[in-house]
């Protein structure tokens, strides 16, 4: 199979979108402070001699909020970060001294869709549905792929369609649908480098759930140091049929954080 990059660059490079648009009163998952910004100078506030004016905003955001990526700071179990790092100890001062958003990586690699969602034929998965080894293995085969070491491997269920309505999207009373367990566990056995979906949280949530336990964010990032990205905008990648691309990414080095704001991108050839 030819490689993406250079199949991308040698045709053209084109750039489709993979995060969501941030705003004020975007969802936002119950677990992390709101998205918030406001202009904070307004052109007329202060006009320079020469007739010049600008403006600027603040900006308020959990790291977890909108199109991010999870440092391994961001999940313990019974104490331990990934690497059996201690969580408490870690902590101390208010920032993590291990494990912080300012050590995650660029990518700039192999990105694979497995569109679960169009291998059940459908635009969007139910709430609550869990995502088997054999999704997996069958949206792989379908789409001609295979999850190898280094890949980011994104999955979509469709949920994004109900992005603009937030209820909908948090799926408190419906449940999300995501991943399970073990099908978790086949993409680390794969020793892929991240993973994201379309949805407020890379698992699968139960009807009334909410989001009690994450146990597919332990497997990830605890026990197998594998990055995760959630709030994903896949359609458009879906849409076009690209399963396999260069997946291009920059989080922010916030020192000490446990995730980034981000905007993902995949290149493809024209």
């Amino acid at each position: 199979m030819t490689d993406p990059l250079v199949a991308a660059v040698g045709a053209g490079v084109r750039l489709i979108e993979l995060g969501q648009p941030f705003f004020t009163g975007m969802p936002c998952s119950p677990n992390h402070p709101g998205f918030r910004m406001t202009l904070a100078r307004r052109h007329g506030d202060l006009v320079r001699p020469d007739g010049g004016s600008a403006a600027s905003e603040i900006i308020v955001t959990g790291g977890h909020v909108g199109t991010h990526i999870d440092a391994l700071s961001h999940v313990s179990q019974d104490g331990l970060l990934h690497g059996g790092v201690d969580a408490a100890r870690a902590q101390t001062g208010g920032r993590f001294s291990a494990h912080g958003a300012e050590n995650l990586p660029g990518f700039l690699c192999r990105g694979l869709l497995l569109d679960i969602a169009a291998l059940h034929d459908t635009d969007t998965l139910p709430g609550g549905y869990e995502i088997t080894v054999e999704d997996l293995e069958r949206a792989a085969r379908r789409a001609g792929v295979h999850p190898r070491t280094g890949d980011v491997v994104l999955l979509r269920t469709g949920w994004a369609r109900l992005f603009d309505n937030a209820p909908a999207y948090l799926g408190n009373r419906s449940g999300v649908p995501g991943i399970g367990v073990d099908a978790a566990r086949w993409l680390a056995d794969r020793h892929i480098a991240a993973t994201g979906a379309d949805t407020t949280a890379y698992e699968c949530l139960a009807p009334g759930a909410g989001h009690s336990v994450l146990p597919v964010h332990r497997i990830l990032l605890v026990d197998s140091g594998i990055y995760i990205l959630e709030h994903l905008a896949l359609e458009a990648l879906a849409a076009e049929h690209r399963t396999e691309f260069v997946f291009v990414l920059a989080p922010l080095r916030i020192v000490g954080a446990t995730g980034s704001p981000v905007r993902p991108l995949a290149a493809v050839s024209r």
